[in-house]
Formats: structure tokens, C-alpha cells, sequence
């Protein structure tokens, strides 16, 4: 049987908004704050809010820097951070049914 245990899920990714920038920085590998809130569709604030809860938790870095004198934060994925999301998803994978074929062929 499989295990439900709520507890088990990862309540810093559990956010939609989290969830999203965890995932396109794992594919993107760095952007800055611009891109990535445009991608995850958001709003200025609601991103800065997640970014910083991302950031505590070891999940993202920041690096701030000055492009043409104006200030960009650039943010990646962490090892931790990119070890969380594959966790995440392992761990939804094991809630859902088998495929039917692959249960037919396991029988």
C-alpha cells in the first residue's frame, strides 16, 4: 500500500508559485528576477516573497550585481534545491496508480 502520509510532502514546494520557480530554474540554470517572473507569470512582489522563502530554505542563491547601474538579482538552483524537486516529484510518482499496461505486464 501505498504511503499518504501528508507529512511526507515537502511543504516548502507544496506552494504553486515555489513549485514553478524550482522548476524553471532547473531547466533555465540561472535568471534573473525579470525572466523568472515573467516565466512563472506572477507579480512583482507575490515572486519576491517566494524567492525569499526559496532562499531560507537553501533551495536558491541570489547574487546581486549592477547591470548598466541598475541593480539585477540573479538566481539558481541549488544542489539542495534541485535534490528537493526530484525528491518531490519521487515522491508524487509513488501516490499515482501503476500504468495499466505496466500492471498488466507485472501480473
Amino acid at each position: 500500500m501505498t504511503d499518504f502520509d501528508h507529512s511526507a510532502i515537502d511543504e516548502v514546494l507544496q506552494s504553486r508559485v515555489r513549485l514553478a520557480i524550482v522548476a524553471f530554474l532547473s531547466s533555465a540554470g540561472e535568471a534573473d528576477f525579470s525572466t523568472l517572473r515573467a516565466a512563472i507569470k506572477t507579480t512583482d512582489g507575490n515572486a519576491s516573497v517566494h524567492l525569499r522563502k526559496l532562499e531560507e530554505a537553501g533551495y536558491v542563491t541570489v547574487e546581486k550585481r549592477f547591470v548598466n547601474r541598475k541593480p539585477q538579482s540573479l538566481y539558481a538552483l541549488t544542489p539542495r534545491g534541485r535534490k528537493s524537486l526530484l525528491d518531490y516529484v519521487a515522491h508524487l510518482e509513488t501516490l499515482l496508480p501503476a500504468p495499466a499496461a505496466k500492471r498488466q505486464t507485472e501480473e
